[in-house]
């Protein structure tokens, strides 16, 4: 069966001999003409026109009030939860299965994760566990839920869509809203991701998402902060870029404040992606249904497909295997024939530094976590050029 597989990757991408990407960068577009505009004109740190019209671009395909460029997502995230009120010595709920970035964000601001678990068909938070969790564990207080057994404060729910798929944000977004306590969005894979028609990423004041080299459009490094408040956009700006206040030649910075802003040169090659953003989605779209198509006649296979009411935007396509055996055992054919593959991350409660961290039953995560396996999910030019 995995040689059958590793075949049919093969003849997707048109590839038999050569190292097959599990997701390599297209640049088909101006991405050489931006990046030589900026060394031309000398604007390549963190003041250009590309970062202006790259957030604009953002602002305007995902439908929030305002984004924010940022050197990661990891730091956008950061930056998101400090400025819904987190503070050191907080508790940040999110799930344990996710990529460490959002754990470490979280550390970052001195606060401290809990880790629940998975819901088994989204790979995101599950809004039961969720629930749960705050009925059982918690108390109302005077600024949302505290930690029975602390006192500590539960000051935001971190939701992360896994792959690009949405997890049951809705349910999330209410229970949140229930318990008075603030929503910040990890869609940092969810580009072009949508839950019944609103892009992922705009459910809460804030968002993240992510543009790191293997995404699904680059900027090399990168992340952007999406603000939903209108309000709240020109303060986090100016904390996000030290805090200078605007004066000809004078060096006047009013609060403590990060230097997170993306360099124009970074956000050169973002406006030239997203061009053609939506090339690139249908490019693997179309890769994912053949997949679809392909596993349907492998039963014991499961492929990860968006569920009724999402739109997903098949970042990392993602297949379950029967068991840890057969999932180690396609990993090792595969990538020893030069088609990448890889498992999902260890649960961020399995890693030395949170091993101490609160957590749930885990259950549904530590299953995924031994079965899923993700395949090669490039776009593919001959569909975009």
């Amino acid at each position: 069966m995995n040689d059958k597989i590793i075949s049919f990757i093969r003849e997707l991408y048109g590839e038999q001999e050569n190292l097959i990407p599990l997701h390599a960068p297209l640049f088909l577009g101006k991405e050489k003409a931006y990046l030589e505009h900026c060394v031309d004109t000398t604007f390549v740190s963190s003041v250009g026109k590309f970062v202006d019209q790259f957030e604009e671009m953002v602002t305007d395909y995902t439908g929030v009030a305002g984004a924010i460029a940022c050197v990661n997502g990891t730091c956008a995230l950061q930056a998101a939860l400090t400025l819904s009120g987190v503070e050191p010595g907080d508790l940040v709920i999110t799930q344990a299965l996710s990529f460490v970035a959002t754990a470490n964000a979280i550390s970052h601001c001195g606060a401290e994760p809990v880790f629940l678990d998975s819901d088994a068909d989204t790979m995101g938070l599950s809004p039961k566990a969720l629930k749960a969790f705050l009925e059982g564990e918690t108390k109302p207080g005077a600024n949302g839920p505290v930690l029975k057994a602390t006192g500590q404060r539960v000051a935001a729910v971190v939701p992360m869509h896994v792959f690009g798929h949405s997890c049951q944000i809705e349910e999330i977004v209410s229970i949140c809203s229930e318990w008075d306590v603030e929503l910040v969005e990890d869609a940092a894979e969810a580009l072009g991701s949508y839950r019944n028609d609103r892009h992922l990423g705009s459910f809460g004041r804030y968002g993240v998402l992510s543009f790191n080299g293997n995404k699904t459009i680059t900027t090399g490094g990168g992340g952007m902060l999406l603000v939903n408040d209108p309000e709240l956009i020109a303060s986090a700006r100016h904390k996000m870029t030290t805090a200078k206040l605007p004066h000809p030649w004078e060096f006047n910075h009013d609060q403590v404040a990060w230097n997170f802003r993306m360099p124009n040169i970074n956000a050169a090659l973002g406006c030239a992606q997203m061009e053609y953003l939506d090339d690139i989605l249908a490019s693997k779209r179309a890769v994912a249904m053949q997949y679809r198509d392909f596993f349907a006649d492998i039963p014991e296979i499961h492929f990860y497909e968006d569920l009724p009411g999402s739109k997903g935007n098949y970042w990392l396509c993602a297949i379950g295997m029967k068991d840890k055996s057969a999932r180690d055992q396609l990993l090792e054919e595969a990538n020893g024939a030069g088609v990448m593959m890889r498992p999902v991350w260890r649960l961020l409660s399995d890693l030395p530094m949170y091993k101490n961290a609160m957590r749930d039953d885990l259950s549904v995560a530590e299953d995924l976590v031994n079965r899923v396996v993700n395949i090669p999910s490039s776009a593919q030019e001959k569909m975009i050029s």
